[in-house]
């Protein structure tokens, strides 16, 4: 489906205009030739760039749905809708909704559409006083690797930089966040448009992703990346583990809207299992996320995001307004070009099994750990060791504010291209045989400096704040 070359205005002037004078098209109007059916879906909906909020509800409407919010920024809208046409009634305009995708699936096999979360049961609520108090910086092997230790002690990070948690929640109470998150800034995105149901519910995902780039440096449990910095807790993922698109969109958007710095996706959108679907509904979803990343990284906000845990080659994603690639496997947010796309290692710096991975697509790699030797981080209650991109991730999301500390005029290219820079280059594995079978379990491609294992190398926190020579602390 192509997204260029279609006039929104004459939709519009279809449902609601007749020889240029505007009829108003009345909710009985509209009503009256809808075909409900059953509960109303939430669908994300791309116009022509420079359509009006007031155009594009009139689309919405005359297509027998409901406008939950719009984002004129990037001509997207999250709507909702009974009618099982809706998505071909708001035409030209390109609408998907990842809730009908899963009932179809469901209806197709008869069985539920899910995958598994890191917790599914609800979380107790955190009593401080019960958090284990011991310092278990020592088990933290993962901050050894990037060097954030020795670079917490010259740049811990500035209160000013905001660091924006896309994700599950995260736990309010737990005391190693609680000076770190700032709730004013926190907001519920799982119905498209931001509210403040931003808390952790039932997973432990958000406020572990959290402690790597935030946990208080107090002698206590552990310690994150940027312990200086703050963040703030942007729920997109539901509680059932799903990242819908308009959940996804409205993230980026909140963040972008209220100045944070930095944005870390430990996630990749849904409905698809595997990142390899090509069809027009994908090619919707990447148009709406290319469109919010393009404009949040535009207004100052760097994106950083998982690679995936899918064990698969990926290709770049395009930007937006280009039409939707046919070949290889594509992850969102990661695959977008204006994203750092993080790869997962292991303590012995090879990469996980499980990581993702794409010439082209990742930008550095992270510590994400392997059986046996997970990342620890904190988790509603206390503190708990997890393996995945998902914890990558945020090793240089830290890493990434620690810079935008340094360099507080910084844009977010320019933090992008600093870290590219900055990382330690590691080169292709003569054998990646991790099974031991005596066959290759993935192939890098590329040289040391830059490949698709590892992107420009390993994410370097002591090379973010090491002092320059010549140049004095107060300049830096």
């Amino acid at each position: 489906m192509s997204l260029l070359g279609r006039s929104l205005r004459a939709a519009v002037c279809a449902f609601v205009v007749l020889c240029g004078s505007v009829v108003a098209a009345t909710t009985a109007e509209a009503e009256s030739s809808c075909h409900p059916v059953g509960r109303a879906l939430r669908y994300v909906v791309a116009f022509d760039r420079g359509t009006s909020e007031a155009e594009a509800k009139a689309a919405v409407t005359a297509a027998c749905g409901s406008q939950t919010i719009y984002y004129p920024q990037i001509a997207v809208a999250v709507a909702t809708s009974a009618d099982r046409d809706f998505a071909e009634l708001v035409r030209p305009a390109a609408a998907f909704s990842a809730q009908a995708e899963r009932l179809a699936v469901q209806r197709a096999n008869g069985t539920p559409s899910a995958r598994s979360t890191p917790t599914r049961a609800e979380l107790e609520p955190t009593d401080p006083a019960k958090v284990p108090k011991g310092d278990r910086t020592g088990e933290q092997w993962d901050m050894r690797a990037i060097g954030a230790d020795k670079a917490r002690a010259i740049e811990r990070g500035s209160e000013d930089v905001v660091v924006g948690v896309l994700d599950s929640g995260v736990d309010p109470a737990h005391p190693e966040l609680k000076t770190a998150l700032d709730p004013a800034k926190s907001a519920g995105c799982l119905i498209g448009a931001p509210d403040r149901n931003w808390a952790a519910t039932t997973s432990a995902h958000g406020t572990h992703v959290a402690g790597i780039i935030a946990a208080a440096d107090d002698g206590k449990g552990v310690t994150g990346v940027a312990p200086g910095v703050r963040i703030a807790s942007v729920k997109v993922i539901d509680d059932r583990g799903y990242a819908d698109p308009e959940a996804a969109v409205c993230g980026l958007m909140w963040a972008a809207s209220q100045g944070m710095t930095v944005t870390n996706s430990s996630y990749f959108v849904d409905p698809w299992s595997l990142s390899c679907a090509h069809d027009d509904e994908r090619g919707v979803v990447n148009e709406v996320m290319a469109r919010a990343v393009e404009y949040a990284t535009s207004a100052g906000t760097l994106n950083v995001a998982a690679a995936t845990n899918e064990a698969v080659g990926l290709v770049p994603s395009p930007r937006s307004g280009v039409q939707a690639r046919t070949d290889g496997c594509q992850a969102l947010p990661a695959g977008l070009r204006d994203v750092v796309a993080v790869s997962s290692v292991s303590a012995e710096r090879v990469k996980a099994g499980y990581s993702s991975y794409g010439l082209g697509v990742i930008d550095v790699t992270a510590p994400g750990g392997e059986a046996g030797q997970c990342v620890l981080s904190t988790v509603p209650g206390g503190y708990a060791p997890l393996c995945g991109t998902s914890m990558a991730a945020p090793h240089v999301a830290g890493v990434a504010a620690l810079l935008a500390s340094e360099h507080p005029g910084y844009s977010a290219r320019q933090l992008k291209r600093t870290l590219d820079a900055q990382a330690t280059p590691i080169a292709c594995p003569a054998d990646y045989d991790l099974t031991g079978d005596g066959s290759q379990d993935a192939y890098c491609t590329g040289y040391a400096g830059f490949n698709g294992f590892y992107g420009h190398g390993m994410v370097d926190a002591l090379a973010a704040v090491a002092p320059k020579p010549g140049v004095p602390s107060s300049a830096r």
